[in-house]
């Protein structure tokens, strides 16, 4: 009964723990501003099922994705035996599922075991592959710190939780004369012969506590970690934005000013006051951008295609990715501290609405990036969750140009010839002169 009571305290710490760090989360995304995202359900359910489920868009790249295969596929099978390892926690029974299903049990045991190794030997593979070969897209600048520090942790709370697994059914089954017949633990059963009952029952609970240890650290990890990713991929694919790509998003006041200038009549009457256009912090984009930027993996598969920075220039999607959530951690944890430092007005509470820290997206993202980018999609096209890079660089670009009206100096001539001319060359006639004649 002690252990049923620690048990049942120590998950509800841990999960409770959890909940209040993924509130944070959901809280700091909608910072972001309001957006609709139109679409058909059919489409929403085919990217989550294809996308996220069935990590489509990975097997563009074949190797790493039948890795990661092996162990995604490890970690959702797994949680057949996490189940029973809640089941056995609550109940203060042992195996409870082993009585009622019997060799359909030890099958389904026997898969995981045989899953947990396929996913060791892609851990090990994925730590060559960071540590040891050094792959080009895990070492550029914005991986450098944290982040490589962060997917190495993944990697190393991998290996344990499968240790902790054949710890576990290796000892049972040498403390059962191998009752169970489970695949792979048959074989390791035989490293506890000579020790005694007592041992092996105490090997048996290192590797049960071992192992539901690891899963809510793994759980309470996962909110300051890359690999948010194996839960927010869901939701990104299901709101992912259904229009072509290379489609961009409409500004009717552009459109009006634009339209005025062929002599065509405006559809909407602004209000008088001058618009903002784009985004120059976090509140300007939308609460999707904000998702996406929780939802990067960080694999750098956008940056691996970008032509700009492939051939040199200081842009990187990823980089781009990780600024918009890093400022949106920043922005978060100033408004959580209710300090009045970061109100505007003090006499109200710090809010989206309230807050002012001196600081912009221009403080993590510079303009010799977003210059760089040529809208070519290739980063949207090569993200596995359907995240868009782009969209930022865009919002970004537009706040500096059309509200700061700055921007490269060789672009200059390009808009005055746009705004004079109606063409991005300067001519001597109107554009549609030829038209008239």
């Amino acid at each position: 009964m002690i252990a049923q009571i620690f048990f049942l305290l120590f998950s509800a710490a841990a999960i409770s723990f959890a909940a209040r760090q993924f509130s944070r989360l959901v809280q700091n995304i909608r910072l972001g501003k309001a957006e609709s995202i139109p679409g058909e359900t059919s489409v929403r359910l085919r990217n989550v099922l294809l996308v996220a489920f069935g990590q489509k868009k990975m097997f563009k790249n074949m190797l790493p994705a039948v890795l990661h295969l092996f162990i995604y596929v490890a970690f959702v099978i797994t949680q057949i035996e996490l189940i029973e390892i809640f089941a056995d926690g609550i109940t203060g029974q042992h195996r409870v599922f082993w009585p009622i299903l019997g060799g359909f049990y030890t099958f389904v045991i026997s898969f995981i075991e045989v899953l947990s190794v396929l996913a060791l030997i892609a851990t090990i593979a994925f730590l060559a592959r960071r540590n040891v070969l050094k792959v080009k897209r895990f070492q550029q600048p914005e991986l450098k710190g944290w982040p490589f520090k962060d997917a190495n942790i993944i990697l190393y709370l991998e290996v344990a939780l499968i240790f902790f697994i054949f710890l576990m059914n290796s000892a049972d089954m040498a403390l059962t004369q191998n009752e169970y017949g489970f695949a792979v633990s048959r074989y390791l059963s035989p490293l506890w012969a000579g020790a005694d009952a007592g041992t092996l029952h105490l090997l048996e609970r290192i590797g049960w506590w071992g192992h539901i240890a690891v899963v809510f650290a793994f759980l309470n990890y996962l909110p300051i970690s890359k690999h948010l990713h194996i839960l927010f991929a869901f939701p990104n694919t299901w709101f992912a934005r259904q229009n072509p790509r290379g489609e961009m998003e409409n500004m009717p006041e552009i459109m009006n000013e634009v339209k005025s200038m062929l002599g065509l009549a405006p559809e909407t009457t602004g209000n008088g006051e001058l618009p903002e256009f784009g985004a120059n912090d976090i509140f300007g984009l939308s609460w999707k951008n904000l998702l996406d930027a929780y939802s990067c993996t960080e694999c750098g598969r956008c940056t691996a295609v970008c032509p700009a920075n492939i051939t040199g220039k200081k842009l990187s999607p990823r980089k781009i990715v990780m600024d918009v959530r890093d400022r949106m951690e920043e922005v978060g944890r100033n408004i959580r501290s209710g300090d009045t430092q970061y109100a505007p007005d003090p006499t109200k509470p710090l809010s989206k609405d309230n807050y002012q820290d001196g600081k912009s997206l221009f403080d993590y993202i510079s303009r010799e990036e977003i210059h760089a980018c040529t809208t070519c999609n290739a980063c949207v096209e090569a993200c596995p969750v359907l995240i868009n890079p782009l969209d930022p660089i865009l919002q970004l670009r537009r706040y500096e140009i059309l509200t700061e009206s700055a921007g490269p100096g060789d672009w200059l001539p390009m808009f005055n010839s746009l705004e004079n001319n109606g063409a991005v060359w300067a001519m001597p006639v109107e554009r549609d002169a030829w038209a008239r004649g």
